[in-house]
């Protein structure tokens, strides 16, 4: 029932005012009825000789009002509870639907007190007695159907209709069965006000009544949990049918409800034994909606800190890192569980754990301390793209806990991968089946991904470029997810920047920031311990180690565990450059630029550390110092691939990659990633014609004279 708008439910307007005919007009009266009258109205009108009208309560004015013709008086909209329609009266049934008997159908959470004498319920019979026999008219509502009532014996497990002949004080109830003939059912729900989630701490012990969302259904040996989010939190429900047998099957995840049942607390934590669970809808629903939704607009709008730094292309990218830090509150707070996709190297690592660090205390605030493992998972990617094989794996995990447990669809969030074509195969199929994707990166941007997106952060969009790291603006977005990480991530940028080998000014801002804890050197070692770490954890997050070599953990472990990968990473460097450095051919190009060539896949060791791709940066590191003040480039090569490292050479790979497939059709040519550092895939009997204009592309790039490197720019490290 809904207040009337036009008198706000009091059934009449006023229109006016008159004089009081009770006081004419002075607001006191001299004389009072002493059966009528209070204490201290006796005592005013002893002491001053007059008191206050009762009438006008001393105003001298009364109203004049008229009844509300928008509802008749009555103040707000009375239904008809069976057909809907608009009642005239203050009564429950129109006079179309009261031609027919009404039984009523009490629902699981109603107790005796909401029975009303005369009136006529549904139940079944539980149990034959001498006297008489037994019927439920829910599970916690039992009669008693005495025998000279009946008229026959029933059976028991026999639904009959009964009245309500009397409920005596210390609850008994009374009952007559009745024949009802062509009749209207009428369902009894338990009237209670409800009850906000954060509220249910002093609530132990009480029933009481919420409505929120369902984040969630779970199925265990015993009771069917279900995950309920209102506007200020959310809680457990738990519903017993049989052991391991699914309760009210009909409510399913997104469902707006109203839950009714026990506070209770289990294993520390707040839960409603449920007793009923109904799903809303129409106008109940929708304002119950927009309740949460608007709260949760509020709770997610994340923190406004000044930057680490000084950066004027960071602080342009702002408004879109706000946007990210708003679509990863808003999930947490939803319970939709979240996917960080990162690259595995120093960067994407640190970019990603930066997230994951700000995310995993807000999940285990919302959700308990458990939700963790199953709401949130960080993934690391091969490839510096969204691969095929990466959005095959976060489907199925997907849709395999959509199927068990009825979780939502997840977030992805992309870090230091997701910006260039090579992702759009892999972002069509989490399309279709309702992936939403975010994006923060730094490798140089196409525009096909944008339309598969919600937000794109990426330096390019505000004429940056791969110089700002992603680990940079990812410390950042976590800082606005959640400031009070700051002090465990703010290294995070120097590491990403070192491991990155970035020449931004802001690289040397963001290491100077954290100098007083970390050396250059030691961010050196933190960044090649992380890459050589990546390479054999392969596709496990290794949160853990991750955490000690970030130095999230304890501080003697993260330098004896950076110290000893550091040793193992340089060694196998050692040993792969003895072997692959002597098979380096060199030339001059037109242009000025040296370029380096080196076969990886016959002239250096396969399957270990390092990689084809850090082989060939550290191939590139080593020859940029024999070659200091001279544009180099260097190209390490296998059977279909091509990796490319460039230092004073002006090169766009992404725009080379499109000419290559373009003028050699055959080819099968793509790939990307910065503009001067990239890589390139291609079939393996065209690799000498890509290969030979690959270098005719590269011939033809401007070049830039080159200072003399700098030392954060070497990649190998002292252990």
């Amino acid at each position: 029932m809904n207040l009337c708008e036009k008198c706000g439910g009091k059934g009449y307007l006023t229109t006016g005012e008159r004089t009081c005919p009770n006081c004419k007009g002075t607001g006191k009266i001299e004389s009072v009825s002493l059966g009528e009258a209070s204490a201290s109205e006796i005592d005013d009108l002893v002491s001053k000789g007059a008191t206050k009208c009762p009438v006008c309560k001393g105003e001298g004015k009364i109203p004049i009002t008229e009844t509300c013709a928008e509802c008749g008086g009555l103040g707000r909209d009375y239904l008809c509870a069976i057909c809907g329609a608009k009642l005239t009266t203050r009564s429950e049934l129109c006079p179309s639907c009261a031609k027919k008997p009404v039984v009523h159908v009490l629902d699981k959470a109603c107790e005796t007190d909401d029975l009303v004498i005369g009136d006529t319920y549904q139940g079944k019979v539980s149990g034959i007695a001498n006297f008489g026999a037994f019927v439920d008219l829910n599970d916690h509502v039992r009669g008693l159907a005495h025998n000279k009532f009946l008229k026959r014996t029933p059976e028991v497990g026999e639904e009959i209709y009964v009245r309500v002949r009397n409920v005596a004080p210390n609850g008994n109830i009374e009952l007559e069965p009745v024949e009802v003939g062509e009749h209207h059912t009428l369902e009894v729900r338990k009237d209670l006000p409800v009850t906000r989630v954060d509220q249910l701490q002093g609530c132990v012990g009480k029933m009481i009544s919420v409505e929120g969302e369902v984040i969630q259904v779970k199925q265990t040996g015993g009771p069917t949990i279900f995950t309920i989010a209102d506007e200020s939190g959310l809680v457990f429900c738990a519903a017993f049918e049989r052991a391991g047998v699914r309760a009210y099957p009909e409510i399913d995840t997104e469902m707006i409800v109203r839950a009714i049942g026990d506070v209770s607390v289990r294993n520390g934590q707040i839960q409603i034994e449920a007793r009923s669970i109904k799903q809303l809808w129409g106008g109940e629903a929708s304002v119950v909606k927009e309740r949460i939704e608007r709260a949760i607009d509020e709770r997610s709008e994340p923190s406004d800190p000044p930057l680490l730094v000084e950066s004027e292309i960071i602080a342009r990218l702002q408004p879109k890192m706000r946007e990210v830090a708003k679509e990863i509150r808003r999930a947490i707070l939803k319970s939709k569980p979240i996917v960080v996709r990162h690259h595995a190297d120093a960067d994407g690592m640190s970019a990603a754990v930066a997230i994951e660090t700000a995310i995993l205390p807000l999940i285990r605030e919302v959700g308990g301390s458990d939700t963790e493992y199953y709401n949130y998972r960080r993934a690391p990617s091969k490839a510096p793209f969204y691969e095929l094989e990466d959005v095959t794996k976060d489907l199925t995990y997907a849709l395999e806990d959509q199927s068990r447990h009825d979780q939502k669809m997840p977030l992805i969030v992309l870090m230091d991968n997701g910006s260039t074509e090579e992702d759009v195969p892999a972002m069509r199929q989490a399309q279709i089946y309702g992936l939403e994707m975010l994006v923060v990166d730094h490798h140089h941007p196409d525009e096909a991904v944008d339309e598969f997106l919600i937000t794109h952060v990426n330096p390019a969009h505000q004429g940056g470029d791969f110089g700002i790291t992603t680990g940079m603006i990812a410390t950042e977005i976590a800082r606005m997810i959640n400031p009070e990480v700051e002090e465990k991530i703010k290294h995070f940028p120097a590491v990403s920047a070192v491991g990155d080998r970035s020449e931004a000014p802001e690289a040397e801002r963001y290491i100077r920031l954290v100098e007083d804890r970390f050396g250059i050197d030691e961010l050196k070692k933190i960044a090649l311990a992380l890459d050589y770490e990546a390479f054999w954890l392969r596709f496990n997050d290794g949160r853990g180690l991750v955490n000690d070599i970030l130095c999230l953990g304890r501080l003697d472990r993260h330098r004896k565990i950076v110290q000893l990968l550091c040793e193992q990473a340089n060694e196998a460097i050692e040993e792969q450059l003895r072997a692959s450095f002597a098979h380096v051919k060199t030339q001059t190009l037109p242009n000025g630029a040296v370029m380096n060539v080196l076969d990886v896949e016959n002239y250096a060791h396969k399957f270990t550390f390092p990689p084809p791709g850090k082989t060939s940066g550290e191939v590139h590191d080593r020859l940029c110092k024999k070659y200091d003040g001279r544009p180099v480039v260097t190209i390490g090569y296998g059977p279909d691939f091509a990796v490319l490292r460039s230092r004073g050479v002006r090169m766009n790979i992404p725009k080379m990659v499109r000419e290559l497939r373009e003028e050699i059709k055959a080819g099968g040519v793509n790939g990307g990633g910065h503009l001067v550092v990239g890589s390139i895939k291609f079939v393996g009997g065209m690799r000498k014609e890509v290969l030979a204009k690959l270098v005719e592309k590269i011939a033809a790039c401007p070049v830039d004279p080159v200072h003399p490197a700098r030392p954060k720019a070497e990649g190998r490290v002292e252990a």
